[in-house]
C-alpha cells in the first residue's frame, strides 16, 4: 500500500475544486488511484479544514430563511460585490431583488396558512366547541339539582333536626 503525503493529497483535491472543478472520476483515472480514496480524502480535508466546499443549490431549493440571510448579506454589498456573491452562489441579482421585495410585501398578519393547518384547526374549533356544549350541560344539570335541593330542604326541612 502506497503512502502519500498530505500535499499530494490536497494538490489533487483541490483540482476537483473551483476554479478547475474536475470530475474526481477524472482526476481517478489521471493518478491510479480508486474514486472511492480520492472521495475519502476530500472528506478528511473537509473535516480538517484546510478545503471548504460550498454545495450548491437552486434558487428554487433555498429556504425562507437562507433567502433571508442571502438578503442581509448583500444589503451592504456594492453592485461589484453583489454580482460576485450571486456568481458564487449560483444566483441572479433579480433574485435576490425579488426575494426582498416579497419579504417587504408581507404582512405578518397575513401569512397565508395551509389548507391543511386550517383543516387541523377547523377540527379542532369543532371538538373544542362540542366539549364547551357538554360543560356548559353539566354546569346546567349541577345549577338545576342545587337549585331543586335548597327547594326540597325548605319545604321539607332538614333530616338531622329531629
Amino acid at each position: 500500500m502506497a503512502v502519500y503525503s498530505p500535499e499530494f493529497k490536497e494538490q489533487l483535491i483541490r483540482k476537483s475544486l473551483p476554479p478547475h472543478n474536475q470530475r474526481i472520476a477524472d482526476l481517478g483515472r489521471e493518478s491510479g488511484l480508486h474514486v472511492n480514496t480520492l472521495y475519502k480524502w476530500k472528506r478528511q480535508l473537509e473535516a480538517e479544514g484546510v478545503i471548504v466546499t460550498v454545495k450548491k443549490t437552486r434558487a428554487g431549493q433555498w429556504s425562507t430563511k437562507a433567502k433571508l440571510a442571502a438578503i442581509i448579506q448583500t444589503a451592504d454589498m456594492n453592485e461589484i460585490e453583489r454580482s460576485a456573491y450571486c456568481r458564487e452562489h449560483g444566483l441572479y441579482p433579480e433574485q435576490l431583488d425579488a426575494w426582498q421585495t416579497a419579504f417587504e410585501a408581507t404582512d405578518l398578519d397575513e401569512v397565508p396558512i395551509s389548507k391543511e393547518a386550517q383543516a387541523i384547526d377547523r377540527r379542532k374549533i369543532k371538538q373544542l366547541e362540542r366539549e364547551l356544549r357538554r360543560k356548559e350541560k353539566a354546569l346546567a344539570e349541577t345549577a338545576a339539582l342545587l337549585t331543586l335541593s335548597k327547594k326540597a330542604l325548605a319545604i321539607w326541612g332538614d333530616d338531622e333536626d329531629n
